[in-house]
Order: C-alpha cells, then sequence, then structure tokens
C-alpha cells in the first residue's frame, strides 16, 4: 500500500477515537511521518544511540563528527568501527559508555546478532525487541526506533518515551502524563495505527 494513504487510513481511524483526538489531528493536519526504509539496523541503532538523552542539534553534531572520520563512507561499516583508534571516536563527543555499546552493536553485527535489513524484515516486533536487547546499552525504545523509521512497522508505540506520554496528557488535559505501563493500557484501543498516534503524540 502507498505510505500515504496508510496514514490517512490511519488518520481516520484515529480521528473517530474521541474528540480530543479528532481536534488534535485536525490542529497538526496530515501525518508527515518520514520513515528512513534504505538504512541498515546496524546503521539505525548507532544513530539511535547517538542521539540518545540528547537535544537532536547535539545529535546531529556527533554523528556528523563521526560522518566526517570515514568521508568515503555514506556510513562507517562495522570492521571500520571497531579498526577505528578509540581516541579519534571519543573526539566525536561520544561519552565512555556511549563507545562501548556502539562498538558492541558493531561486534554484534559482524556476529550475525543484529540482522541485516533483509533479515530483520522476516522478524516480528517481539522477536527484535527480544533479540537486540541482549545488547549492552541498547534498550526497548532504541528497537523501538528502527522498527518505526528503518523497518516502517505501523503498529508501534514506544510507552517508555516522554515525549509520547506528554503529548498524550497534553492531548486529554491531564494533571500528570501516564506512567508507561498505564500508556500500554491505554494505547490498545488504537493498534494497528500505534505508530501514526506516536507521530500525532510526538507533536502535542
Amino acid at each position: 500500500m502507498d505510505p500515504s494513504q496508510s496514514f490517512a487510513d490511519a488518520t481516520r481511524f484515529l480521528s473517530g477515537l474521541d474528540p480530543d483526538w479528532a481536534r488534535h489531528i485536525a490542529t497538526i493536519g496530515p501525518c508527515l511521518h518520514q520513515p528512513t526504509p534504505a538504512r541498515e539496523p546496524f546503521e539505525a541503532l548507532v544513530r539511535a544511540i547517538a542521539y540518545q538523552q540528547l537535544h537532536p542539534r547535539a545529535g546531529d553534531a556527533i554523528l556528523g563528527r563521526l560522518l566526517a572520520l570515514f568521508p568515503a563512507e555514506a556510513f562507517p561499516t562495522p570492521a571500520q568501527l571497531l579498526a577505528s583508534d578509540l581516541e579519534r571516536l571519543r573526539t566525536c563527543g561520544f561519552s565512555a559508555n556511549k563507545l562501548a555499546t556502539i562498538l558492541g552493536i558493531a561486534q554484534a553485527r559482524l556476529d550475525g546478532v543484529v540482522p541485516s535489513r533483509e533479515e530483520a524484515l522476516d522478524l516480528s516486533d517481539g522477536a527484535l525487541i527480544e533479540r537486540l536487547v541482549s545488547l549492552r546499552g541498547v534498550g526497548r525504545w532504541t528497537v523501538e526506533m528502527l522498527l518505526i523509521y528503518s523497518l516502517e512497522r505501523g503498529d508501534v508505540l514506544p510507552i517508555d518515551d516522554f515525549g509520547v506520554r506528554a503529548g498524550y496528557r497534553r492531548l486529554k488535559g491531564l494533571d500528570k502524563a501516564p506512567t508507561p505501563a498505564q500508556m500500554r493500557a491505554l494505547a490498545a484501543v488504537w493498534s494497528p495505527h500505534r505508530t501514526v498516534a506516536s507521530w500525532y503524540l510526538w507533536r502535542a
């Protein structure tokens, strides 16, 4: 199905849930979610780690410095990262923990734990989450970003994401944001369109 049609179907579904959703979607307009389907899971995971707990501009700067170390490549390969001088990688701005995580992801790709894109497309959301959260420093949120953006999965809601929960608080005019467990329960009725729901909540 054409992605724009899929997004339109999801938007109509969510607008029909209640007046709050209808009003919010009317304010924001059409869903403009932009996945990056050509990206390999290895690259997607490294990029997600680079942005973890940072303002997007800070993440952009760190990632830009990393890419500048490998001018001949669109993105460094796992082998290139593992063969790199640690001090050069640290100058990009990675913390020691993030750098260890990124190198662990690179080794896991060589070991076959991190699948290729072709392999990942045959795995369920749950199977990918279970497989990849076994890696040091890779949490559920990181894998969910891979599912949403690189693998274009349509029914993913990152319940641990502060923006999603804060967005729901604003959508409903609540005094405080729901807990992750409460968010999971509330979002059950949004299936199978929870990725688009996430997109709209991030914009609340």
